[in-house]
């Protein structure tokens, strides 16, 4: 049987994610968790179905019950294509446009985001363009341009499904904002300012408490924020969290876990600053109600005076700038875990426990079988207690050493982590997790796996793999 064709569990489900598809990033409500099971424990070339060659990205795979949707980049060109699930076998490609080209670091790319689908069309965002919407056949269904964007290192955050909701966080230095817009038809449904949010590239996961409506959870520069599915009022934020939130906050056991590292923000660099107000009256030697580079004392302020501090690049530092930076002196770098539920400022009323050590920076965490788990760049994978934040075990994976920016996932009772060197390692869950296996791909990645049924989709730089298990 095959649940696309019975509209009417749709209907029932509006935020569900069939058993089959991995039809967002990283999955089910972007856990990294998947319920198949018979899945391969090596990757070596009896285990390939099938292999794409593909231009490069850094988005990850998303799977449907027939297409696998990904977005490339060749020749300066934004792609989104659409392969056969069967085969690997290209179906369509669609070319964006790209009006402008965008500053952004090194290590990241104009593709980044990761498509998402319903089961038969996909939806697609590229930082240089905006949001764009495609049929079955690649047939252009809407397009809403957005930006340019405020962001020096580029855009990291992926859309996500809720009925006909599409959301998109866009968060930058300057005028960051969340939308939720009708996939059908491309109209905006609401729009929410995010005065606080600087650069960040979180994707939004879903959270319906017990007898209340359906949420939507954020996290960003120094707040993790519930918004109103329905009309994206702010419900409850969770406050003191550093700046450029990367990693994806997961949800489990009514408990919300995060993580954020930023410099400067370990525990103990905290500091009081005082409010705008009394510093125009110490520093405003003109009197204009701005601060200039040359009216400031501080030695750190003038040298992040341009890329930290003026964050819409006017040349002085307004209430706003100065309001940000406030906040980002009391921001820390360190995972968390918090209890769902409440309203207003839960910072306090729902602490669980937090724990500053081997942050990653980029892979979010996972929850899985009751155990939380991190990775870190040079390999380092921790298992924690899910309540007391403990770690139950921490070691490097000796055989993949280097730098992870792809998230780990689960399913059939391992972990499956990728490097961006291209090695691909197996590890059997557990607090007490083991190595089982490491494979070396054809070339580096940056994209997180993909499950779906018996089988894995892994992105590298050069092409598509389909694997499956084959003992």
């Amino acid at each position: 049987m095959k649940f696309r064709h019975l509209p009417w569990l749709a209907a029932l489900l509006p935020m569900a994610v069939l058993a089959f598809d991995w039809s967002q990033f990283r999955g089910p409500n972007a856990s990294g968790v998947s319920d198949a099971v018979n899945l391969p424990a090596t990757f070596g070339e009896k285990n390939i179905v099938w292999k794409t060659a593909l231009p490069p990205g850094h988005s990850s795979p998303s799977v449907t019950s027939d297409r696998v949707f990904i977005s490339a980049i060749e020749n300066d060109h934004l792609y989104t294509f659409a392969l056969d699930r069967a085969n690997g076998k290209i179906l369509w490609r669609r070319e964006a446009p790209r009006p402008r080209r965008q500053e952004l670091q090194e290590s990241n790319s104009p593709v980044t985001a990761t498509p998402v689908s319903d089961g038969r069309n996909v939806y697609v965002f590229f930082a240089e363009f905006g949001l764009l919407a495609y049929g079955p056949d690649g047939n252009e269904l809407w397009r809403m341009p957005l930006g340019p964007f405020n962001n020096p290192f580029g855009h990291g955050s992926s859309p996500v499904l809720a009925g006909d909701k599409l959301l998109m966080p866009c968060d930058q230095d300057d005028k960051s904002f969340f939308l939720a817009v009708n996939k059908n038809t491309g109209k905006v449904i609401w729009r929410v300012e995010r005065p606080l949010a600087q650069r960040g590239y979180s994707t939004p996961v879903l959270y319906t408490p017990p007898s209340a409506k359906p949420q939507v959870l954020l996290a960003g520069s120094y707040r993790l924020t519930g918004y109103d599915l329905e009309t994206g009022k702010e419900l409850w934020y969770i406050r003191e969290l550093p700046w450029q939130i990367k990693p994806t906050p997961v949800i489990g056991d009514g408990t919300v876990f995060f993580l954020g590292f930023s410099a400067e923000s370990d525990p103990g660099q905290q500091e009081n600053v005082p409010p705008f107000e009394q510093a125009l009256a110490q520093l405003d030697t003109n009197k204009d109600g701005k601060l200039a580079k040359s009216e400031l004392r501080d030695p750190r302020a003038i040298a992040r005076f341009d890329e930290y501090l003026d964050l819409d690049d006017t040349g002085f530092l307004e209430k706003r700038d100065w309001d940000q930076f406030i906040e980002r002196r009391h921001g820390e770098s360190t995972f968390r875990a918090f209890k769902l539920g409440g309203e207003g400022d839960l910072t306090k009323t729902n602490f669980l426990w937090k724990n500053p050590r081997s942050l990653p920076n980029v892979p979010s965490p996972l929850f899985y079988k009751g155990v939380v788990y991190t990775l870190k760049e040079g390999g380092i994978f921790s298992s924690y207690d899910v309540k007391t934040g403990e770690i139950l075990k921490q070691a490097r994976l000796g055989t993949a050493l280097g730098d992870y920016y792809a998230s780990p996932i689960a399913a059939d009772g391992r972990i499956y982590t990728l490097s961006e060197e291209g090695k691909l390692t197996v590890i059997r869950a557990g607090a007490q997790w083991e190595i089982e296996s490491t494979t070396q791909l054809d070339a580096g990645s940056k994209s997180t796996i993909a499950v779906a049924d018996r089988r894995m989709y892994v992105r590298t730089y050069s092409s598509v793999y389909c694997f499956e298990k084959r003992d």
